[in-house]
Parts: C-alpha cells; sequence; structure tokens
C-alpha cells in the first residue's frame, strides 16, 4: 500500500482510484463491510481501491480537551487497511482550515481535481464540508458516482460503531470489543526506559506510554506481545494504568512478559489484551504488590494455557 498525505499532484497510477471515505478508526467490521464495496466497485469498474482519511481524528480539533479515544492511531489504522487490501491511502492533515473549507471546494479541489476519484464509497450518514452541510447527492450532482453503504449490525440489531468498541475497552470487555473490530485489538508502541520498579521487584517490564490511543479500564490483563523483528507472540502479564504504588505522570503499558529477559528498548512491542484480570490496586507494602504480581502471573498463565 501506498500512502500519501497531499492530494495535488499524484502519480498517474494513483489517481482515478475507487475512494472509500472515512476516518476509518478501528477498521471494524462496519467499515470492513464498506471497504468490502469499495473492492467489489473497484473490480467491476477495473480501478484501483483507495482511501481517503483525515489526521489527526477531527475530534481532536474540535474537542481537544476530551480524554484519547483512538482505537487505532495512524500507523495502526494504516496497517489494518491495508490488510483489507487497500492500495492507495490518502491520509490529509485535518486542521482549521480543512475543516472551513466548503463541501464544493472538497468535490472540486480534493476528488476531483486532485484524486480524479472514478467512483466514491461511503456511509450512509456520510457528511462533509464546512458545517457539514455536504452529502453524497452533491458528489453525485458533480458527476462522480456514489455508493453509500448502510450500517452493518450484530445478530441484536446493534450497529457497530467505533463508539460502542471504545465503550467496551473502558469497561475492560476485551471480548466485546474484538467481537465488534472483527480482529483482535492492539497497542503498539516504542519500549522505553522506565523506573526499573518491575526489575527490582523481580518483574521486569517492557514499557511504551498509550499517548493518544484509547485508555482501556486500567488494570492488570493476560496478554499476548509481539516484539519487533520476531515472528512469535510470547506471554504477558500486562498492567495498563498509573501505578497507584508509584503514581506516574502518565499511563503507560507494562508487559512483563514470561520467560524472557533481554532488552528491547527503541524496539515496538505490540500488545493484545486477552482478559482483564483486575482493576489496579495501591498495597500496604512492596511485599504485598510482589506476593499479588506472583499471583497475577499464575492467573495470566492459565488463561493464556486455557
Amino acid at each position: 500500500m501506498q500512502i500519501f498525505n497531499m492530494y495535488k499532484n499524484l502519480p498517474l497510477e494513483a489517481s482515478g482510484a475507487v475512494v472509500a471515505i472515512g476516518n476509518f478508526d478501528g477498521v471494524h467490521r462496519g467499515h470492513q463491510a464498506l471497504l468490502a464495496q469499495a473492492a467489489a466497485t473497484a473490480k467491476q469498474t477495473g480501478r484501483k481501491l483507495a482511501v481517503l482519511t483525515f489526521e489527526p481524528h477531527p475530534k481532536r480539533l474540535f474537542r481537544p480537551d476530551e480524554p484519547p479515544g483512538r482505537l487505532t492511531p495512524p500507523s495502526l489504522k494504516a496497517w489494518r487497511l491495508e490488510q483489507s487490501g487497500v492500495e492507495f491511502l490518502y491520509s490529509l492533515a485535518f486542521d482549521w482550515d480543512f475543516a472551513s473549507q466548503s463541501a464544493g471546494d472538497f468535490i472540486q479541489k480534493i476528488l476531483k481535481d486532485g484524486l480524479k476519484a472514478s467512483h466514491i464509497v461511503v456511509g450512509d450518514n456520510f457528511r462533509f464540508g464546512q458545517l457539514r452541510k455536504g452529502e453524497a447527492k452533491d458528489i453525485e450532482a458533480a458527476g462522480i458516482p456514489v455508493t453509500s453503504v448502510a450500517g452493518v449490525a450484530d445478530e441484536n440489531g446493534q450497529i457497530y460503531s467505533s463508539s460502542l468498541i471504545r465503550d467496551a475497552l473502558r469497561q475492560g470487555d476485551i471480548a466485546a470489543a474484538n467481537s465488534m473490530l472483527g480482529w483482535e485489538w492492539e497497542m503498539r508502541g516504542e519500549v522505553i526506559k522506565g523506573d526499573q520498579r518491575g526489575r527490582e521487584l523481580g518483574f521486569p517490564t517492557a514499557n511504551f506510554p498509550l499517548g493518544q490511543t484509547i485508555h482501556p479500564a486500567y488494570g492488570v490483563y493476560a496478554a499476548r506481545v509481539n516484539i519487533e523483528g520476531e515472528k512469535e507472540w510470547r506471554g504477558a502479564a500486562v498492567n495498563i494504568g498509573i501505578r497507584p504504588m508509584f503514581e506516574i505522570p502518565e499511563a503507560e503499558v507494562e508487559s512483563h512478559i514470561f520467560d524472557f529477559n533481554r532488552e528491547i528498548y527503541g524496539k515496538i512491542l505490540r500488545v493484545q489484551p486477552v482478559k482483564r484480570l483486575r482493576s489496579e490496586a495501591k498495597f500496604n507494602s512492596l511485599e504485598e504488590l510482589k506476593a499479588q504480581m506472583e499471583d497475577d502471573c499464575k492467573q495470566v498463565q492459565k488463561i493464556l494455557n486455557q
């Protein structure tokens, strides 16, 4: 997949595609249905499959004080889109100038003059342009065919949405989140050097900050981890949060990887939570904390072995 951060002067082979438009945070089952429709259209018309999306997520611009809420930060989103067969990703900067452009300018400057889109595929609630005044019919009126895809529902009639997945993660319900996503949710980050508390207690950890990734319910999780450069997945007991005993200033993902003792600072670590064991807690002593960590590790290994 080729990624472009602009819409002007694209290579010839990167223009004229069937373009799916949206934020695609999570690339969940609903998004996957939209992408499948776009892929089918691309195949029928002999065109390439592309996605037009925006960074940062518009919520960061309009509601900057909200807590972090990204299911899939840019690199993870791009990876998931590539896994869905997307050949070109147009990831445009979403700032106040972009947000204030008219619907007509969006259609003419970006979709027609820039991307030269042959066909547009969007969700049935898609709106665009200043004050969200633009609709799919406006794109069609400008001469570009549009397919609108209805939301996809589960067996109970609930439409899949990024908001519902965020709610599930904030409640620590990994199974529900994964069911709605259609893939196993993960967090990624570059391993940093921490305060070595875990090492001192006999439980060394690989740490990275959550940043703008959604903060799932804080606590201890059974998890699988993958270290950059390795194919295998390893078992780990993972703490997500601020460690009440030590009150670190920024929430971190701390992974105690079983049967592993190499330093991996600077490596990208992928962490897939499997199940939440308990919430974070403040203990009366380091000895009490260590005893709880030993018990946590036993529980995690039992879960992963199942």
